[in-house]
């Protein structure tokens, strides 16, 4: 994905990747061409973060300070929102450039769960986190399970790679730790285990929703299905005799 499609602005569309691994990212000195495109693509993901958080923030996913969100700049770059930040008011100031190998301290203390899925899946452009209701309380009661396990629902089928209602969504379910660089590896563990197809996102017990895609529209879009395919899968399990 080249620097400009990974920060496209919310309101763009796109295709999802096919999930090829990252390595470590490699530091190439820039001519003037080069700086200026990195600078367009810096300010074009800074715009994308804000919009993510005002769109989260609307929707009160993002209570008080909570949340965090990232768009890819290039293969070795994010812009993250820092820590302690109102995600509904964001201004570039809020928003940190950081280096993948180089973590910085600014940035939100669940910045590792980024890299982690930054670093393994060059295809990802944007990660979202919010503490949506269902999302949360789902996640409680179903930590035991470890996933959340989608069929039925039409929606599936706005996440990538969904073609059917008939087809199960794996939504693996994390215990919260706050330890978020062990975390990341517990996640990766996860989606190892998935006997299925695998959603593109996970939960965190008590914590909220993480989502991903190749773009930050696209990133959005699931990110909203699987809060609203959540929150389907709550009020159905709540009605079960």
């Amino acid at each position: 994905m080249s620097p400009a499609a990974a920060a496209t602005a919310l309101g763009n569309g796109g295709a999802s990747g096919s999930g090829k691994i990252l390595g470590m990212a490699q530091v190439i000195p820039l001519g003037e061409g080069d700086a200026a495109a990195s600078g367009e693509a810096e300010a074009m993901a800074v715009r994308s973060v804000i919009e993510a958080g005002r769109r989260a923030a609307e929707r009160r996913w993002v209570p008080s300070t909570s949340g965090n969100l990232s768009v890819r700049i290039d293969a070795g770059r994010i812009a993250i929102t820092r820590s302690g930040t109102d995600k509904g008011n964001l201004t570039p100031a809020d928003v940190l450039i950081a280096d993948l190998d180089r973590p910085d301290p600014s940035a939100s203390a669940e910045a590792p769960l980024h890299y982690a899925l930054y670093r393994d899946h060059a295809d990802i452009g944007a990660v979202l986190h919010v503490h949506s209701p269902a999302s949360t309380v789902l996640s409680r009661l179903a930590e035991e399970r470890g996933e959340v396990r989608l069929t039925g629902w039409e929606l599936q089928k706005a996440l990538s790679g969904v073609r059917s209602h008939e087809e199960e969504v794996v939504v693996p379910l994390l215990a919260n730790d706050q330890d978020t660089v062990r975390l990341a590896e517990t996640a990766r563990r996860a989606f190892a285990a998935v006997d299925g197809k695998a959603a593109p996102g996970y939960l965190i017990a008590g914590h909220g929703l993480y989502a991903w895609g190749a773009t930050p529209s696209i990133a959005w879009r699931h990110l909203e299905a699987l809060e609203t395919l959540l929150s389907y899968q709550l009020d159905y399990e709540r009605l079960q005799p």
